[in-house]
């Protein structure tokens, strides 16, 4: 179930910035780090599990075992990407109510067609604005709690245009979201037309190498935005360091000094072996 750390912090103008996690590793490392949320990026964790693009082939399931193991394992709040509910009404209510099940504190809903898209990548297409205020009605009455956030994002800007996706904005907002998340303005003037106009807690999303300009916390608090989430600083830098590491290994025969790697000891501890060391030790002589 969903913990009232998230909701508590945007209602006290407590700026959040969350960290993009997709795995078991990624979210344990960032877990101890002190932020006030993390995210589960659909992106990274299905390039993670299944090495395929987020392009809408994952499904529910793929996505609930990974992040309800990432719920377990953490004690950050977590916000996690739930792509477009995975079909229609039905489906949202069953995403809500799952999502909130595993341990979520935000959910993140879009406006895409079925099968989405990134967000960050061409050709996405939207649904009608009706519909994506049923889905958000049924994300709002599907939920156990009221600490659970329900975040809608609308993809329209990049086909549509900045008026069209501030509109889309709105609507969602009069329809029940907690939090509005206009995806890939791409410009600081448009960040700055999205905070002036739409009045509800706002997420940026701040993409490395996507079509958002990016910007430092303070300067998306100063404009009025809640949030910001980092969601490919995690996979790219691991994708980075391991071609690297890798390289190194194919040239040298061996791992050089000039490689970088977190140490067997913090990965053992980071996992947890000292406890299932203290355990053989208790029952080894019984």
């Amino acid at each position: 179930m969903s913990d009232a750390r998230l909701k508590n912090a945007i209602l006290n103008k407590e700026f959040i910035v969350a960290p993009g996690v997709f795995d078991l590793i990624s979210a344990l490392v960032a877990d101890r780090m002190g932020f006030k949320a993390l995210y589960i990026t659909g992106y990274g964790t299905v390039a993670s599990y299944l090495g395929i693009p987020d392009a809408g082939i994952a499904t529910y399931r793929d996505m609930i075992e990974r992040i309800a193991q990432i719920c377990k394992k953490t004690t950050t709040s977590i916000i996690a990407d739930a792509d477009t509910g995975y079909g229609g009404l039905l489906n949202v209510k069953t995403t809500v109510e799952g999502y909130e099940d595993a341990g979520v504190s935000g959910i993140q809903i879009e406006d895409q067609e079925f099968p989405k898209k990134c967000g960050h990548t061409p050709f996405r297409r939207v649904i009608p604005i009706a519909d994506m205020q049923r889905k958000i009605e049924v994300a709002a009455k599907a939920k156990k709690s009221g600490n659970t956030m329900i975040i809608a994002r609308t993809d329209s800007r990049t086909s549509l245009g900045i008026e069209e996706a501030i509109r889309r904005g709105k609507a969602y907002a009069e329809a029940g979201a907690d939090i509005i998340f206009i995806e890939s303005p791409e410009t600081v003037e448009e960040l700055q037309q999205i905070a002036a106009e739409i009045k509800a807690p706002l997420l940026a999303n701040m993409v490395n190498g996507g079509r958002t300009p990016l910007l430092p916390a303070e300067k998306l608090a100063e404009m009025g935005f809640a949030i910001a989430i980092h969601p490919a600083i995690g996979f790219l830098s691991v994708a980075k360091a391991l071609e690297k590491a890798y390289d190194d290994l194919r040239k040298n025969g061996h791992t050089s000094p000039d490689i970088d790697l977190y140490s067997f000891a913090e990965m053992n501890k980071l996992l947890g072996f000292e406890e299932v060391w203290a355990f053989e030790k208790e029952w080894a002589s019984r």
